[in-house]
């Protein structure tokens, strides 16, 4: 999403590249930039110029410290205001009623019915929460049929009345229904409309009024930009919500709604959708999106998922195997199933630092790793076991069986037999050679 932001902030950033110290002159020039890669990111002309003013005053007057250039300096301090203008603090979410109550609200077309499904899922499976779904869009063709879909997709039962017409009895319905079945989380799912009108204002309020939750989430998609951040004024306006959701930041836009709703509303960003899966739903944390949008990566939270996803049992095994040099393909396989449960190819690499303006323009499949599993499976279990046994004929005849070439296959041998050696003397605690191995690694 932020793809062109970050190249313009880095382009402007640069313009102190080589400065001993920063003037007023290179300070002003740096902070027009910044101001214009803003604007051109869809963020309000009024908080583009409120941001970088304060950068300004921030970097005049400053020593620089002896360990950093200007540019350096200057990328801190961007990053601090940037950080701050999205919030600051990371912001939980309140689960402190019994049940808890979650209200979503948003307009027709924002993701709202898909998120409540993501949020269920995450505070099922990262929370240890018992939800229920409620669903109250009484409008919507086949709203109530989607929310079933997703709900039995995730494993979280739905509530659901087709008889009554009216959404605050169904929400009260809906809680009591939680209560005596032992759901210490409700998410109820309301009707979005296609813009704000009178008539969904005074119905989402009645149903706050009827069940007063915990939380009042905003769900809005950032695709939208600007015009996000007006309807969520709008909303806010009415009913004070909680905490924002921005949904589809996967998508190509812009990123302004990102950068500015908090600015506006007040209210913290708690959630973001990454992409269509389930599970693509990560916590809102302000200082490491500000890192990102400056390509500094975000490799907290690449470890945090890599840690969800981590078998203990299974590393041992995989550990003893490494040593007794007996990791074979099928262990590999094990190892790629892992990371494609870590989420998209393109988000995951985009939190490694730097890898976001290497790839730039690059289209990454979901599917990367597609052509190595099917040479892989091509492969007898026998030679699985034991790559060493694999001769020319033998690899010919797993080319043509995965429709890879040769060229393919003697790669991703190499590459596998490389990657063995590293894993050795990672164990063995070899970490000259290991760098001097990983320099000799392509692709």
């Amino acid at each position: 999403m932020f793809d062109n932001l970050s190249e313009k902030l880095d382009k402007a950033l640069h313009v102190l590249k080589g400065h001993g110290q920063i003037t007023e002159i290179n300070v002003a020039e740096t902070t027009k930039e910044v101001r214009r890669a803003l604007l051109d990111a869809d963020v309000n002309f009024k908080i583009a110029k409120e941001f970088t003013n304060r950068v300004r005053e921030k970097a005049l007057g400053q020593n620089v410290l002896t360990t950093l250039q200007p540019g350096q300096l200057m990328v801190k301090i961007v990053k601090d205001e940037l950080t701050e203008l999205m919030g600051g603090e990371t912001e939980g979410i309140n689960l402190s009623g019994d049940p808890s109550v979650i209200l979503m609200s948003g307009l027709q077309g924002s993701g709202k019915t898909t998120f409540s499904g993501k949020l269920a899922n995450y505070l099922k499976s990262k929370k240890t929460k018992n939800p229920l779904l409620v669903a109250c869009d009484v409008y919507r063709p086949a709203a109530i049929d989607q929310l079933n879909v997703v709900g039995e997709q995730i494993g979280v039962p739905v509530y659901s009345d087709t008889e009554n017409n009216d959404p605050v009895s169904l929400a009260k319905a809906g809680v009591a229904h939680a209560k005596a079945n032992g759901h210490n989380v409700v998410i109820i799912d309301t009707a979005g409309r296609l813009a704000v009108d009178e008539v969904m204002m005074t119905e989402i309020s009645n149903i706050r009024d009827a069940v007063k939750p915990q939380e009042i989430l905003f769900v809005v998609d950032s695709m939208t930009g600007q015009d996000a951040v007006n309807t969520a004024k709008a909303f806010n306006d009415v009913l004070n919500f909680d905490g924002v959701i921005l949904t589809k930041l996967d998508g190509d836009t812009r990123g302004g709604a990102a950068i500015s709703i908090k600015s506006v509303v007040d209210k913290p960003i708690k959630f973001i959708g990454t992409g269509e899966k389930m599970d693509a739903i990560d916590v809102f944390h302000p200082s490491r999106m500000a890192d990102r949008i400056l390509g500094m990566g975000d490799v907290i939270s690449l470890v945090e998922r890599a840690q969800d996803q981590f078998d203990e049992e299974e590393a041992r095994k995989i550990q003893k195997k490494i040593a007794k040099n007996k990791f074979g393909f099928d262990d590999f396989l094990k190892q790629i199933q892992q990371i494609k449960k870590m989420g998209s190819m393109k988000d995951l690499m985009g939190m490694i630092p730097g890898a976001g303006k290497a790839l730039k323009g690059m289209d990454i499949d979901d599917d990367a790793f597609k052509h190595i599993e099917a040479i892989i499976h091509s492969m007898t279990p026998d030679e699985r076991s034991n790559p060493s046994k694999l001769d020319a004929s033998r690899k010919k005849r797993i080319a043509k069986g995965s429709g890879r070439t040769i060229q393919e296959v003697n790669q991703l041998l190499k590459q596998f037999d490389q990657m063995g050696k590293m894993m050795k003397m990672m164990q063995g605690g070899g970490g000259k050679k290991m760098m001097q191995m990983m320099g000799g690694l392509k692709g």
